[in-house]
Parts: C-alpha cells; structure tokens; sequence
C-alpha cells in the first residue's frame, strides 16, 4: 500500500516537528527516520525537506547550529524551539481532528467499495 504523499506533504512541518522532539537531528537523518518509520513507503524530497526547515527556522519553530566530529564531515543541525513545541502540538491536534473527520467521511466505504 503506498501512502498518498500530497496528503503527507500537508504535514511536513507535523512530521519534521514531532522528529525533533526526540531530539536534535539533521537532514538526512531525520529523512532517514522517516523513511524507516514509513516502512520505506514514504520519503520527503531534498528540496521539500530544506525549504520546511527554512519556513520551521524562520518562524521561531527550530533553531540551527553546526556540529560534527573534528575527522567527520560537519552537519547543520537542528532543534526544536519552546515556539515549536507549541506549534506541534498545535498541528498534533489539528492531524488528529482531521483523521477523526475523514474516518467518519469514510466510515463504511471500505466494504461498498469491495463490492462493485
């Protein structure tokens, strides 16, 4: 089954938010994570992922800083805000009204639609 990726789209700031309140990550890894929690069935594009991070950054939600070991290359990381933690628990809330709506929208049409 492959998860409808405008629908997640529409989340990214959800997702990228909730990531960071595990703790402090960096691109790849946090598009790692997701990729792995999605069962490899979803996977954010460079350019979406940065372009949140930039939005995330420039609203107060996260904050960056430069780390790394001294053989290893350095990363830009990043970090949830106090703002930012509102903010997803805020879009938390607002994913779980809307998963309660479309479940209501839907509710019986898995078993019409098998039986066209």
């Amino acid at each position: 089954m492959s998860i409808a990726g405008d629908l997640i789209r529409g989340h990214t700031d959800a997702i990228i938010l909730a990531r960071l309140l595990q703790g402090d990550s960096y691109g790849y890894e946090i598009n790692k994570t997701i990729s792995t929690l999605s069962g490899g069935r979803f996977e954010l594009k460079e350019a979406t992922l940065y372009t949140a991070f930039k939005r995330l950054e420039e609203t107060g939600c996260i904050a960056s800083y430069w780390g790394g070991s001294g053989a290893g290359a350095r990363r830009r990381y990043y970090t949830i805000t106090p703002e930012g933690r509102e903010s997803c628990y805020r879009l938390l809330g607002e994913w779980q009204e809307t998963k309660e709506i479309m479940d209501q929208l839907l509710r019986g049409a898995d078993n019409q639609c098998g039986n066209n």
